[in-house]
């Protein structure tokens, strides 16, 4: 699925092997975030912003640290801190993935009756795991049926399996070493959509934009200044200028 916000490398790498198919969206990131909102936080987080925005109940009840009936929810609490992105001066949404992603791909299924094999691992984040934990690596049944075959995978399977077999990988990740007894990368850790928001607060610094500053000054000038992606970071308190500099 070539959304147009993946890494130059990782495009670059797709040609290189034969036979794919490339799928693209309908709408571009620039008309989502317009029409729908940026990605922040997490999904969960998202979503719920943009349900209780439009009055949604159950939404504002969980902002405000409530269950859908209004009795106290420990597990809501952890929405309460982000009832400020209800007052933020933009969108936000959880529906980047399910309209540059989600639709085209479930179009192609109809369309050849082909079903996707995801490669997700359940340790990438709580929503993941969860899933996996509901329904394992296979899930027929869905009216969409998908192949999680990586679910129980962790990221340190993935590095020792590449290191041990040989198989290329793409360059953005740079090299794959050991440190403090772990198998990591010289180059990016993660890649995904550039763009994206979800989880950079809770990087450790230099997070994924002021490491895009210094890798792709392009694509970080692209993103912050002409997306708009710097005054939501700004919103969020997320650094993203060069360590000790100015932003390009």
């Amino acid at each position: 699925m070539d959304t147009g916000l993946e890494y130059p490398e990782i495009r670059e790498f797709v040609k290189t092997v034969p036979n794919v198919m490339w799928l693209r969206p309908e709408m571009p990131f620039s008309k989502v975030i317009s029409e729908y909102g940026y990605p922040v936080v997490s999904k969960d987080v998202a979503r719920r912003v943009r349900y209780a925005k439009r009055g949604s109940p159950w939404a504002l009840c969980h902002l405000n640290g409530l269950n859908a009936d209004g009795t106290p929810s420990k597990y809501n609490e952890r929405y309460m801190k982000w009832r400020i992105l209800l007052d933020a001066p933009f969108f936000v949404s959880d529906q980047c993935c399910s309209v540059m992603k989600e639709r085209p791909l479930h179009r192609y299924n109809r369309e050849t009756g082909r079903k996707q094999i995801i490669a997700t691992m359940a340790c990438e984040s709580a929503r993941r795991q969860s899933v996996y934990l509901k329904i394992g690596c296979n899930a027929y049944h869905k009216r969409d049926p998908t192949s999680q075959p990586m679910s129980f995978w962790t990221e340190q399977d993935v590095l020792e399996y590449l290191r041990m077999t040989g198989i290329p990988y793409a360059s953005v990740y740079g090299e794959i070493v050991e440190e403090n007894g772990r198998l990591t990368t010289t180059g990016a850790k993660r890649t995904g959509c550039m763009f994206c928001m979800f989880g950079v607060h809770l990087e450790k610094e230099p997070n994924r934009f002021q490491r895009m500053a210094l890798t792709h000054p392009k694509q970080y000038d692209f993103c912050i200044h002409k997306l708009g992606c710097g005054k939501v970071l700004d919103f969020l308190g997320v650094p993203y200028a060069l360590t000790g500099g100015e932003t390009p």
